[in-house]
């Protein structure tokens, strides 16, 4: 079978920039939708937690919406979320078990890849029945945002943004949702001809994604990743790229500062340094490590 990553380790320069664009929450306004119409209420039904609903819907948020773990891989923020919500007084009060989450911490760690498809790999070819309430969990989540999520236009300004840089620079969609959905929603909004690769959480996670396409390929300063979480931060730092953040929470107002001045300062070269880092700053401010039920 192909390597699905081999898009990536074939990706040539086409220009002298290259832009990493991460999808949800960045590019569409369909985070919270998503998260808080899909994704928990499948948590609270496959794992058993209707008697802490309240609780499991609050821990989902924090760890997927409102704090540095914003934008994991779904399988670790699983994990997270789990164990969070096990630790809280409320949950235990009310005498509910949330179920451990030893095999899927044990399954993220020897598994490069979180997908899917590896996941049905190590339940069903390889019969790790533990796993089994989680994959039907994602199945469940991917039906439901499937069913769900549509009609979700890009912020202002993305469009413009996309269609001035794609004349000077490479754009490709970084992201750990799976690539179907990305090439559906970007599809449907008429935003993939302007990139050239769509990469989802098939082809590796974003770290792999931007030094497999760009690594060694562009002039120091000339990669960019554009995001909203700060695994985006992470993954530009990891290979030496400049990052732009879309604040959660003023999406609208990122957007209009990258069309005004970001774009231009990044093809200019006057992007790192004083600029760069204010923008990080400001953006981690937004984002708390220690969740609130914590005081």
């Amino acid at each position: 079978m192909n390597d699905p990553a081999s898009a990536l380790a074939a990706f040539q320069p086409a220009n002298g920039f290259f832009v990493g664009i991460d999808s949800d929450g960045c590019v569409f306004d369909t985070m919270e939708l998503k998260h808080k119409e899909c994704f928990a209420p499948a948590f609270i039904k496959h794992f058993g937690l209707q008697a802490a609903s309240k609780y499991a819907r609050e821990v989902w948020e924090f760890v997927n919406l409102y704090s540095r773990t914003r934008g994991v891989n779904r399988f670790p923020a699983l994990a997270n979320a789990l164990n969070l919500l096990a630790e809280r007084p409320e949950v235990q009060a009310r005498g509910v078990t949330v179920p451990a989450s030893d095999a899927l911490d044990d399954w993220i760690a020897r598994e490069p890849r979180l997908t899917d498809t590896t996941l049905r790999q190590e339940t069903i070819e390889r019969g790790n029945a533990t796993l089994a309430p989680v994959l039907k969990w994602s199945e469940a989540v991917n039906a439901a945002i499937a069913d769900m999520v549509s009609g979700v236009p890009p912020f202002p300004l993305v469009r413009e943004s996309l269609s001035q840089l794609a004349a000077a620079a490479d754009l490709m969609v970084v992201s750990q949702t799976p690539t179907p959905a990305l090439e559906r929603e970007w599809a449907e909004h008429e935003l993939a001809p302007l990139v050239r690769l769509i990469a989802g959480q098939e082809l590796g996670s974003k770290s792999d994604h931007l030094k497999l396409a760009a690594g060694g390929r562009y002039a120091p300063k000339h990669v960019l990743m554009i995001g909203d979480a700060p695994g985006d931060f992470k993954a530009a730092r990891a290979n030496f790229a400049l990052f732009f953040p879309i604040v959660p929470g003023r999406e609208e107002a990122s957007w209009r500062r990258f069309f005004d001045e970001g774009m231009d300062r990044f093809l200019a070269g006057r992007f790192a340094g004083d600029y760069e880092t204010t923008l990080i700053e400001d953006f981690y401010a937004c984002l708390p490590e220690r969740p609130p039920w914590r005081g």
